[in-house]
C-alpha cells in the first residue's frame, strides 16, 4: 500500500473495498486529524498493517487537497477507501444525522463495528455505558481505539470519570443483559450520540465537548 498506489477517487475505479474510514469534517478541516491518523496506523488491510507510507499519503492529501476538496460539503464526511489491491483514495460526501438513535440501534451499530474490528483492528463505532461515574466500553479483544474513542477517553479522564473495558458490552446491551444508567455511541463519523431512550449527564457532557471541538474550527 505504498504512496504509488494511492490517488484521488476520481482518477481510477477502485476494486472491492477492504477498509473504509469515515471521518467527520468541520469547516473543511479534520478536527481530530492526528487521532484518526494514529488509529489508521493501528489498522490492518488483508492481514497486513497499514504502512507508514499510506498514512503519510493520507496526511499529505488532507493538508494539500482537503480545503478545496471539501468546498461542496465543508461539514461533511471525509472517506478513505483502501481496496483489496492496496490502492487508496479519498473523497468527501455529505453528513447526515443518524435516523435512529435508540439504544437498540446504537448497540447494533457497535456490534457490527466490532465485527469489522476483527478484520481491521479498529472499531469505528463503540457503545459506551455509564454506571455511576464509570464509563464502560469494549473496543474488541486486542483492538486499538478509534480516533473518536481516544478523544472521549481523554475527555472522561479530564472530567474525573473512570473508564473500563467490558468484553461483549454491545452484544450484552442488545440482549438486555447489563445494568447501566445511560448509554451513548462514540463514532468517527457521528461523534457522540446519546441513546434516545437511555440519556444521561455523562453522555451529554461528552457530546458537548465533542461539539465544542467542531465549533472551534469555524
Amino acid at each position: 500500500m505504498g504512496r504509488d498506489k494511492a490517488t484521488d477517487m476520481l482518477d481510477f475505479e477502485l476494486g472491492d473495498p477492504a477498509l473504509v474510514c469515515r471521518w467527520r469534517l468541520a469547516n473543511r478541516r479534520l478536527p481530530i486529524e492526528n487521532r484518526h491518523l494514529r488509529a489508521l496506523l493501528a489498522r490492518t488491510v488483508n492481514g497486513a498493517k497499514v504502512t507508514t507510507e499510506l498514512a503519510a499519503w493520507a496526511k499529505q492529501h488532507i493538508e494539500w487537497n482537503l480545503d478545496q476538496g471539501a468546498v461542496r460539503y465543508p461539514d461533511g464526511v471525509l472517506m478513505l477507501i483502501v481496496d483489496t489491491e492496496g490502492r487508496a483514495a479519498m473523497t468527501v460526501g455529505p453528513f447526515e444525522e443518524l435516523a435512529d438513535a435508540s439504544l437498540a440501534a446504537l448497540a447494533l451499530r457497535a456490534a457490527n463495528a466490532q465485527a469489522e474490528a476483527e478484520q481491521t483492528g479498529v472499531a469505528p463505532e463503540t457503545l459506551w455505558l455509564a454506571r455511576g461515574d464509570v464509563l464502560l466500553w469494549d473496543p474488541g479483544d486486542g483492538c486499538a481505539a478509534s480516533g473518536a474513542a481516544s478523544l472521549v477517553g481523554q475527555l472522561a479522564q479530564t472530567l474525573g470519570l473512570g473508564v473500563a473495558r467490558r468484553e461483549g458490552l454491545a452484544h450484552d446491551a442488545l440482549a438486555g443483559a447489563l445494568e447501566f444508567d445511560e448509554a451513548f455511541l462514540v463514532s468517527d463519523e457521528y461523534g457522540v450520540v446519546p441513546a434516545a431512550d437511555a440519556q444521561g449527564q455523562h453522555g451529554r457532557r461528552m457530546r458537548e465537548g465533542y461539539q465544542r471541538l467542531l465549533e472551534r474550527t469555524h
